[in-house]
């Protein structure tokens, strides 16, 4: 292959990083993989990134900015508060399930950093991150309507991502699983977009 500048280089390995692992798990992601994936010598990989932990960072960070940039991309311009709420949750969920491995990717790093202190900083600060994003969008959509929240944005993005992931690490579970979650996850689905509407105004949840 042709030399590529570094600068260019990158992103090619995280995709391919990402291609490969999202198919095989992150097991199967060893450097000398990788490189195969892309068709490039393995030391390109280790002078690219220098170390496994800051190339499972920029996938972590690739998969993370994926999913914040669909969701972002689906907020709509107009429409009654709760109904955009569902919207980009509607967005989120066709992104987490819909690119099944890579939500299963995310869920394999979130449990490897439980035991590996190389992956706790970039998942704490990736989790972080994705509450602030949360928030952000919750009190630009409310200032929009000029709705004050009943309770800190926060708190509430909190309370829905924790919801959400649960849900989507059920639907991953029972799928792998054979079993046809579909109709119960868009229930569930609701529920929690339902609750979380009532939190932001202040009102009973009406699924």
């Amino acid at each position: 292959m042709a030399h590529v500048p570094a600068a260019e280089r990158r992103p090619q390995l995280i995709q391919a990083a990402i291609d490969l692992m999202a198919r095989e798990g992150i097991a199967a992601g060893s450097t000398r993989a990788i490189a195969a994936e892309l068709g490039v010598a393995q030391a390109t990989v280790h002078y690219t990134f220098g170390t496994k932990r800051d190339l499972y960072r920029a996938v972590v960070e690739q998969l993370t900015a994926e999913f914040i940039g669909q969701v972002r991309a689906a907020a709509p311009d107009e429409g009654p508060f709760g109904e955009q709420v569902r919207t980009m949750v509607q967005a989120l969920w066709d992104s987490a399930v819909g690119e099944r491995g890579k939500c299963a990717l995310i869920t394999e790093f979130s449990a490897m950093a439980l035991r590996d202190p190389d992956l706790q900083e970039t998942m704490r600060a990736l989790q972080h991150e994705i509450e602030d994003t949360a928030a952000e969008l919750l009190t630009g959509l409310a200032t929009a309507h000029g709705q004050a929240l009943a309770l800190p944005a926060r708190e509430i993005s909190v309370y829905f991502l924790a919801g959400f992931n649960g849900l989507t690490d059920r639907y991953l579970v029972l799928k792998a699983a054979g079993e046809d979650p579909e109709e119960e996850s868009r229930r569930a689905l609701a529920l929690l977009v339902a609750t979380t509407v009532g939190l932001c105004l202040g009102t009973p949840a009406q699924a």
